[in-house]
This record gives structure tokens, sequence and C-alpha cells, in this order.
């Protein structure tokens, strides 16, 4: 008996909401446990991003996000075992500025190449940086403004010591971009991630750390730490009463900007299909009121860029960062 067109419109439409559940059944991924590794110690902001993100994507996915910590060589250790794992989309890095813009420039010798070895998921969040003081050092060095530290620096070269999390971070490159503007020499200490720097700083073993905002502004406002300047070029909002290093710094400081951004990329080779499902439920989780505003309380600006747009992304802050570490005249040390 033939079937009427009212007959197979109605079957069609009644079969269609099961479609995507079908092609997630035959394409069978998740069906395990994710990594998201994060190639910094726990505590700074690379971590703290991650483990915001990761519960969103357990509950979109129905499979765990899991966060796994593999510090070493300013995010390069970690950044270099995801993009030799297997393309099965179970193995994501959280990368940022310094493991996919700032270390291809820095370091003579890389073990992945940021470009052939990943594929770009989406940009999480941008944040800036801020110059933040342990508060026995500002007072015994006289520090109470981001100008008043540039000439301490001057009148004291190498006594003041500046933490770092790790080599090629936007963190280091912060205060090294800030000593060739001021000439000035501070000693750099970089540590395996924010986290530990952070502890240190507070701990009065390190003078200052140009540190992401998310991570440091819990200790400025709870008084354990003195917040100078972000690094920014406008005022952040978390924090709108701290000035921006070049508002603040006089004229050798004009025009100083150094800021920081995280981002979730896949090995090369991982299939489209997988991507494309992470960056969707990702933006959708960034653009929700609470993670949003989490976010923005914390001084990081959500994004949610598509493959596309964080792929062009990365090679315009490549071509930024190689600039910056030239002129700064960084080492790796």
């Amino acid at each position: 008996m033939p079937i009427s067109r009212r007959t197979l419109l109605a079957r069609t439409a009644a079969v269609a909401p099961l479609w995507p559940a079908f092609a997630h059944a035959q394409s069978g991924w998740p069906n395990k446990p994710v990594r998201i590794l994060v190639p910094f110690a726990a505590g700074g902001t690379t971590d703290i991003l991650a483990r915001a993100i990761a519960p969103e994507l357990q509950r979109a996915f129905g499979q765990p996000f899991i966060v796994d910590n593999k510090p070493g060589a300013g995010g390069n250790t970690g950044a270099a075992e995801i993009a030799k794992s297997a393309p099965d989309g179970y193995s994501l890095l959280m990368g940022t500025v310094g493991t996919h813009a700032i270390n291809p420039a820095l370091y003579p010798k890389m073990p992945y190449d940021h470009i052939k070895d990943f594929a770009p998921i989406t940009l999480v969040a941008g944040v800036p940086n801020v110059v933040v003081m342990n508060p026995a050092s500002a007072q015994r060095y006289g520090v109470n403004t981001i100008a008043d530290l540039a000439k301490a620096a001057r009148a004291n070269p190498g006594k003041l010591n500046v933490a770092s999390s790790g080599n090629g971070t936007s963190i280091h490159l912060s205060a090294e971009l800030f000593k060739s503007m001021t000439g000035t020499f501070m000693l750099h200490l970089p540590y395996r991630g924010s986290g530990p720097a952070l502890i240190d700083l507070m701990a009065g073993s390190v003078d200052l750390m140009f540190d992401n905002l998310p991570s440091a502004l819990p200790h400025i406002k709870s008084g354990r730490l003195k917040g100078l300047a972000v690094t920014s070029s406008q005022r952040s909002g978390a924090i709108p009463d701290l000035p921006t290093v070049a508002e603040a710094g006089g004229p050798q400081l004009k025009g100083y900007e150094a800021t920081s951004w995280f981002g979730l990329l896949a090995p090369a080779g991982t299939p489209p299909e997988v991507i494309g499902r992470i960056q969707q439920e990702t933006a959708k989780a960034l653009a929700t009121a609470t993670i949003k505003e989490r976010m923005l309380s914390q001084g990081a600006n959500p994004s949610g860029m598509t493959p596309v747009e964080f792929t062009h992304f990365i090679e315009v802050e490549t071509k930024k960062w190689a600039q910056v570490v030239k002129v700064s005249g960084a080492k790796v040390d």
C-alpha cells in the first residue's frame, strides 16, 4: 500500500529528533573520559579556566572531562605531549599565549610545531596581567605605584627579583618588556606555574610578579599582595581602581601593553566534527550568565571563537609576540 505524502512527512518529523542521537552513537565520541592537559602547575589562571570549563563539557557530553596538570619548560612539556597524542578527541590542551605565540620566538628549539601539530578549537578567554608586589618588599623599596617600581629598579639594579610562571609565558614577557622600556634590570625567577610562584611571592621569598589577573586578584583583595597596575591598554572592570602600566608609568612606559589568552586545542588530525562539537559546547557554556559573570568578576574576558577564527588569531599573535621578544631582548634562562 503506497504511503501518502502527508504520512511520509509526519513519520520523517517524528524520527528527525533522533538523528543527532543516532549520529552520536555512530561516531562513538565520547565513550570514555576526555583529558584536558594544563601545561602549568595547579592554582594559576590556565588551571582556573580549565577547571571552569571541564564541568560544563562533562554535562554536555555525558563523560568526565579530567584536568591534568603537567608543568615544565614554560608550557612546552605538556603541549608537546598533546602534540604527540592520538588525534581521537580524548586528549585536549589548554594552550596559552606562551605555548602558542611566545615560545616559538623565544626558544631556539621547540619540541613541537605550534601551527602544524595542533587543531585549534576555541579561544576560551583573554586576560590582562597585573603587577603585584609582596607588601613588605613594596614598603622596603618605597613602592606605591608602577612609576615607583621603575624608580626603585633603576636605583637598585639586580636587587629586585621578579617571579614568573615559567620561561616564555606572558607573565615572563610582561616583565621583560617593562625592563626593556624602563632600562632596568631585575632578576627573573621562573617557576613551574603561577600557583607556586604566588605562594613564594606572598611568603616574601620573591619581590614581585606580572601575574595573570584571575589568579592574583583574590590575593590583592585580601591584602596579601599589593597591586600596582594592569598590563592591558584599558583598566579592568574586575579592579577598576587599578591604573594601567601605560597610564601610570610615565613617559617611558607610554604604549606599554601585554595581555594573556587561553584556548583549547587538539592534536592535528582530530576529526573536524569532534572539534566543532567541543567548540559549540564551550561557546555555549561561556555565553551563560553564570560562567560569563564569574569570569568577568575574576578579570577574564570569555570568548568562544570558531576554530577558523582561533586559527587566524594564533597566526596574528605569533607575529605580534615575536616582535615583543625581539624588542625586549628576552632570553630563556
